[in-house]
Formats: C-alpha cells, sequence, structure tokens
C-alpha cells in the first residue's frame, strides 16, 4: 500500500461534502413529505410514545429512480461514488465526530426531564460521548437516531450500486459480484419493508445517541459492509456452481432466521397473545417471549445476522481473509452485544430472566453457545 498517494485521498474533497450533504438534505425532506406508516414506540418510563414515519422504502425507491434517471441522461456519473470512496469516507467520518461533539454539548446543557432527552451524565466525559447522553435528541422535526439508522442502510445500498457502475463499466461484471449484490439489495430493500420492526429494536428503544451509533450508522456500515464489493472489484472471482447454491442456501437460512426472529419479537411487543407457529406463546413471568425463535436460543436473531454477513463474503471465495471482515467482526460484535444484553436483562428481570435462561440455554448457537 502506497501511503504517499492514500493520505491525500482521504483528504474530503468539495465533491464528497455536496455529495454527502445533497444525501442527508434528501433524506431530511422526503421523509417529512412523502406519506408513511405512523408507528407508535416502546412505551418510555415518562407516559410517552415517540412516532416514527416509516416511509423509507419510498424514499429509497424514489432516490435510486431520481439517480437511474440522471444516470441515463448523463447529468451523473453513476461510478462518481465508487471513485471517490476514501474521500467520502473521510468526510463522512469527520461528520460524525462534529456531530458526536453537538450531540455531548447540546446532552450536557439539557433541562428537559423527558426520557427522551433527559441527560444521563456519568461524569466519564469518552464514555458519555462514547454512549451519548440523550436517548432520543431531535433537530428541527428529525429524530436523528432513526434519521442515522436510515442514512446508512440507504447509503450501503448506493455505495454498492456504484461499486456495481464501475464493475460493468470496467468489463468486470462477474458471478461473484452479482450473488453479493443481491444478496446485499435484498436484504437493503427488505429492511426498509419491515422498517417498522426497527423501532422496537434495542438500539431504538434502549441505547443513547452518542459516537457509537453515530459512527456505527454512517461511517461503519456503508463504508465497511460494502468491502467486499470493493475487493472484488480488483480481484476476478468466478465461484463454481455448487458453491453458488451452497452460498444461496446459507443466505436463505440466516434471512429465514433473522427475519423471522425479528418478526416474531416486534409481533409479541404490540400483542403478547398472537400465536406464533400456529401456537399460543409461552411467556416468562409475563414478559419474555420463549416460543419459536426465541425458545431456542434468547438471542436467535444475533445467528441470523451471523448467517447473513457470512453469505455476502461468501462470493469472494477464500482467496483472502479481507472480504470476510465482515462476518468476522460481526461475530465479535454480537457476542459482545449479547454480554451487555445478558447483563441488563439479569438486572432488570432478575428472577424472571434466571427462569428464561433455565428454560432457554443456548445463547445464539443452539448446542454450541
Amino acid at each position: 500500500m502506497d501511503l504517499g498517494c492514500l493520505v491525500p485521498e482521504l483528504v474530503p474533497s468539495l465533491n464528497s461534502v455536496v455529495i454527502l450533504g445533497a444525501f442527508f438534505g434528501y433524506l431530511a425532506v422526503a421523509g417529512s413529505l412523502l406519506p408513511g406508516k405512523l408507528i407508535p414506540g416502546v412505551l418510555l418510563p415518562d407516559g410517552t410514545r415517540l412516532r416514527y414515519k416509516c416511509n423509507g422504502l419510498l424514499s429509497l425507491i424514489l432516490l435510486v429512480g431520481m439517480l437511474g434517471l440522471g444516470a441515463w441522461m448523463d447529468f451523473l456519473e453513476p461510478a462518481v461514488i465508487a471513485e471517490q470512496g476514501l474521500q467520502l469516507f473521510s468526510a463522512t467520518f469527520l461528520f460524525s465526530v462534529l456531530v458526536t461533539m453537538v450531540l455531548y454539548a447540546t446532552g450536557c446543557n439539557s433541562g428537559s426531564k423527558s426520557s427522551s432527552l433527559k441527560p444521563h451524565i456519568s461524569g466519564n466525559l469518552i464514555h458519555d460521548w462514547w454512549f451519548g447522553i440523550q436517548l432520543n435528541p431531535h433537530f428541527l422535526w428529525i429524530d436523528l437516531k432513526f434519521f442515522f439508522v436510515r442514512a446508512g442502510m440507504m447509503g450501503w445500498l448506493l455505495i454498492n450500486l456504484s461499486i456495481l457502475a464501475k464493475s460493468y463499466q470496467g468489463a468486470r461484471l462477474g458471478q461473484a459480484m452479482i450473488l453479493y449484490q443481491l444478496f446485499c439489495a435484498f436484504y437493503v430493500l427488505d429492511y426498509f419493508v419491515h422498517e417498522e420492526y426497527m423501532t422496537s429494536t434495542w438500539d431504538i428503544i434502549a441505547e443513547r445517541l452518542g459516537f457509537m451509533l453515530v459512527f456505527g450508522d454512517l461511517v461503519w456500515i456503508p463504508f465497511t459492509f460494502t468491502i467486499q464489493g470493493w475487493w472484488l472489484l480488483q480481484n476476478n472471482v468466478e465461484p463454481k456452481t455448487v458453491a453458488a447454491v451452497l452460498n444461496c442456501f446459507i443466505f436463505l437460512i440466516g434471512y429465514m432466521v433473522f427475519r423471522g426472529a425479528n418478526k416474531q419479537k416486534h409481533v409479541f411487543k404490540k400483542n403478547p397473545k398472537e400465536h406464533i407457529w400456529g401456537q399460543p406463546p409461552k411467556v416468562v413471568g409475563g414478559k419474555l417471549l420463549a416460543s419459536g425463535y426465541w425458545g431456542i436460543a434468547r438471542h436467535c436473531n444475533y445467528l441470523g445476522d451471523i448467517l447473513l454477513a457470512l453469505s455476502f463474503s461468501l462470493p469472494c471465495g477464500f482467496h483472502s481473509v479481507v472480504p470476510y471482515f465482515y462476518p468476522i467482526y460481526l461475530f465479535i460484535l454480537l457476542i459482545w452485544r449479547e454480554r451487555r444484553d445478558e447483563a441488563r436483562c439479569a438486572e432488570k428481570y432478575k428472577e424472571i430472566w434466571a427462569e428464561y435462561c433455565r428454560l432457554v440455554p443456548w445463547r445464539i448457537f443452539p448446542y454450541i453457545y
């Protein structure tokens, strides 16, 4: 790696700043003006609920359509993101740092007593900056936590589409790239089809908005989840038919577990009496679901996520460990997160959690862990 060439490429260009600003501006306007289903969030400790306008799918389709039309009319270069990836990465990173600094300063000066804006200050600067101070900070009419998650997922797809365009322009579009692109596109589109499920996830209902979530949403998701695409641009890989079929099978199993577990959890929170797999749900202490996927492992959704991440990397073959950065990182992250979740649940539910652990002994991998 030529560091002499790399360092200048990391300096944000004016073009990268314009791209980033236009992207955020579009999301702010589209999220506000386009029609969408209003989903009530979970009940907060002060008895209030936030409402989330789930129009991400329409916003994404409209954006991709506009970009496609611009490329067809030669008004936009479809490979511009792939060609300016490092500048866009550094611009987004600097924006994340700036936003987190503003969030920290605003949180420290907040006198609100509401559950969403009440400051939680530990006194440890690094801890408060990393994990955040406020649960649901807003800027004007925008719920920043929900906005940043949406931006990260859309950014993932847009970077991939630009990589796909560059691969096509360079006549390097092979089966491996097609498989990778199809898996990721399906995953992102499915995410927005079921966007309302996001409103009941741990990140939305419990994590405060600090550098961990801001950086994770805006930088980590779009720029590290696309490493496989960047790698395939420089490496020609043609998987065998058996490997491709197996890859599709792993993707489908991962999707079934991931989507099924999250759907069951979301439906249970909305209607605790809704049948799961044709049977009344088994509930521990009236609070913890122990049926369906949640009766197989306490964090079965993490298993689905890991299998999906693996399926995104398998089209690259086994020539390098670089394309497997995402599943390796995700495995480590989810083990760490699972430990944090377990500690919080043990403290919150006490003997109910102990009973749930006895009934569902496996954490993520059934009969293994």
